[in-house]
């Protein structure tokens, strides 16, 4: 079963525009408040190769797990994953912003401050983007692995093939969590040097597979409604529903453990992470956060009759979007830009951004074949009703 994905030229212009739109909104940004603009790059680029690894994740389980179902699909996480070399590059371009976004990155602070100082032989630029460096060597040499075998997968049905996938998928999914636990901590968690959590990590990793998971799902259907992927049904779209379900459920709990045991432990190391983060705009979207990325997932997804209807899948999965997008706002902003700011410069990269991703992907679709050949378990997601 052969079925080959041709990228609409209306596509990549638009992709292409997008990225120039996010190149000039940058330009932009730098020339006017250049900390905001690090602020904007810093965060749409951790949103979206948190979409990758997310994605890279998901192939991951399903060979862990022996899924039958989802063997059909699984271009569609490969594509996903294509972006990380991409974002590698554009975390290193980083070093020209760090002095912008990371207190710990001064000389002078870590003079004048002891925590800072305490927490220097980690935390200082060189070893921050070695450690950088090393992550995405990582990431990027397994999911080219991944994806060698899935390609020779199709030219010869081989129980040898998959065995090896499997296996491949298990170190990858031990790196990734050790590896992007550490990275959502140099990332996003050391923009506040003073505050820590023991949760935070696992937390970014759930939003990761939560949101990786939604964006396979959109894009599994949108291929759909265009001719492609004819073998999807109800039933496949239950199993995409039911990952976003149990994600969300686990995100939930991973952000109120956070809030709870700082709230109640009350140690003002812990507590000034919320204290002004709790009023005006950024305490709307404490709330907005909750909502969207687990109130309507969980109550919409919830019921049978719509976690298999694409009419309520596509709405819950376009408001999971912004939900990551704001959460990720929720955690950079305060520590960085500080005031509360929207406007063209965000609205402007974040489409740039995600211009970049989605012309990767697509290219990558264009690769092989949509529905991958020789999958043992090929038929079974052919035929998979329940």
């Amino acid at each position: 079963m052969e079925e080959k994905f041709i990228v609409p030229q209306k596509l990549k212009l638009l992709s292409i525009g997008l990225i120039v739109i996010g190149v000039i909104a940058f330009v932009v940004g730098l020339l006017n408040d250049p900390t905001r603009a690090w602020a904007n790059y810093l965060l749409n680029n951790f949103y979206f190769v948190s979409l990758a690894i997310g994605a890279a994740f998901f192939i991951g389980i399903q060979y862990i797990s022996q899924a039958g179902w989802s063997a059909a699909f699984k271009r569609i996480p490969e594509a996903m994953a294509a972006y990380i070399p991409f974002a590698a590059v554009l975390f290193l371009l980083l070093i020209f912003g760090v002095h912008h976004l990371y207190e710990w990155s001064h000389d002078e602070a870590v003079a004048t401050d002891s925590l800072i100082k305490h927490k220097s032989p980690y935390l200082n630029v060189p070893f921050f983007f070695a450690r950088v460096i090393v992550f995405f060597a990582l990431w990027i040499l397994l999911t080219k692995l991944m994806r060698r075998v899935s390609l020779k997968e199709d030219e010869a049905y081989s129980l040898e093939l998959f065995n090896k996938q499997e296996w491949l998928s298990k170190v990858f999914i031990f790196v990734v969590a050790i590896t992007f636990s550490a990275f959502s901590v140099d990332m996003i968690m050391s923009l506040e040097v003073h505050w820590f959590s023991t949760i935070f990590a696992a937390k970014a990793f759930v939003a990761a597979f939560l949101h990786g998971a939604s964006i396979i799902t959109l894009i599994v259907i949108l291929l759909h409604r265009r001719g492609y992927l004819k073998v999807l049904n109800r039933s496949h779209l239950h199993d995409f529903t039911r990952y976003m379900f149990m994600l969300a459920i686990v995100w939930g709990y991973f952000n109120f453990a956070q809030f709870m045991l700082i709230w109640y432990g009350n140690i003002p190391e812990e507590t000034h992470f919320y204290v002004h983060r709790m009023h005006g705009v950024y305490g709307v979207l404490f709330y907005a956060n909750i909502v969207l990325n687990w109130a309507i997932p969980f109550l919409f997804l919830m019921p049978r009759f719509s976690s298999r209807s694409r009419m309520v899948m596509v709405p819950v999965i376009l408001l999971l979007i912004v939900g990551q997008y704001t959460e990720l706002y929720f955690e950079i902003w305060p520590a960085t830009v500080h005031e509360a700011k929207f406007g063209l410069i965000e609205i402007g990269m974040f489409l740039g951004f995600a211009g970049l991703f989605s012309l990767v992907v697509v290219t990558y679709l264009a690769k092989a074949s949509l529905v991958p050949k020789n999958h043992p378990y090929l038929e079974e997601s052919v035929q998979h009703h329940f």
